[in-house]
């Protein structure tokens, strides 16, 4: 199966002044090729193990220097776990998302057989792959999207391309050369006179092609919808790129459970494949309401695995 990798990084830890109200967008990048590929070597070359002790005294360095990203753990937590969160659960916030980063190169490099994967409503991703139509595959910055992999090793037919903006597939290029050459070309540049043929393209063929809906830009669709208490926007795009090329839409979310463990869940959000032109600004709108209602759920079930390192309300 070829790969998609998430479009969040270690910068989303990073401080930032806000830039247009789009937070998360300003965030500098203080990780170096270099220094990934250093953390690539170490997790091939020595094991899971001892890069695993890496990731202590790196979140550490974060909690106690990152303020901003911090102080946003802080207040999604407090709404997340119902209290107010203490020092171990920003470090455990923190070492979730280091977990998870690291285990994307052994995702990344077809070595899924050393984690136990549990897979949630596998035949709805299933019912997709017989359907031949492709689908969009969305999620959001939350757990692993790379999880889905334990899925190709059942399914060899599938394939994924994950859709992201130009510069973070770059910078994501990048970093899949570290881990495996042959991964860089499964990520869709938008932005590009070509980007809608490629993906119509990879639907075309019957593949699946990942997005993530829970960040937006400046000019870009959105919609606020209520989320933990109080209104969010959330990416109308993926809802109208499915509208468009009238295909399904599959929630996918990849949940770290700690050690070697993760839970898979598959959940369809939408099928817009009859949708007709009238009907299709309501279905798009619905179709978000879903998405950011199972978003809560799941965010609500696995709060340390929510990797929004910003005002995620502003």
């Amino acid at each position: 199966m070829k790969a998609a990798v998430g479009a969040e990084k270690a910068e989303a830890l990073a401080g930032a002044e806000e830039i247009g109200g789009k937070e998360w967008v300003a965030r500098p990048e203080r990780s170096s090729v270099a220094a990934i590929r250093f953390i690539v070597w170490v997790a091939l070359r020595l094991g899971r193990p001892a890069a695993r002790l890496l990731l202590y005294p790196i979140c550490l360095y974060f909690v106690v220097f990152s303020r901003k990203p911090r102080r946003a753990s802080a207040k999604f937590l407090e709404r997340a776990l119902g209290r107010r969160p203490g020092f171990n659960d920003l470090f455990r916030h923190y070492h979730v998302f280091a977990a998870c980063l690291l285990d994307r190169v052994f995702f990344l490099n077809d070595q899924t057989e050393q984690f136990d994967i549990h897979v949630h409503g596998e035949e709805v991703a299933v019912e997709m792959l017989k359907r031949g139509t492709g689908c969009l595959l969305l999620g959001g910055h939350m757990g692993s999207f790379e999880a889905i992999r334990t899925l190709g090793r059942k399914q060899p037919g599938l394939k994924v391309s994950l859709v992201m903006y130009e510069e973070n597939a770059r910078k994501i290029n990048s970093v899949l050369g570290a881990i495996n050459p042959d991964l860089a070309l499964e990520v869709i540049a938008l932005g590009r006179p070509d980007s809608m043929l490629k993906v119509r393209e990879s639907l075309d063929r019957g593949d699946f092609v990942g997005m993530l809906g829970d960040r937006t830009l400046e000019g870009e669709g959105e919609i606020r919808l209520p989320f933990m208490g109080e209104p969010a926007s959330f990416a109308t795009g993926p809802f109208q790129l499915a509208a468009l090329l009238k295909r399904p839409v599959v929630l996918m979310v990849g949940l770290y459970g700690g050690g070697r463990r993760y839970d898979v869940h598959f959940e369809q959000l939408a099928d817009f494949s009859t949708v007709t032109t009238p009907e299709r600004a309501g279905e798009v709108r619905q179709a978000a309401g879903r998405f950011a209602k199972r978003l809560e759920h799941f965010a609500r079930l696995s709060p340390y695995n929510w990797f929004n390192f910003y005002d995620f309300w502003k």
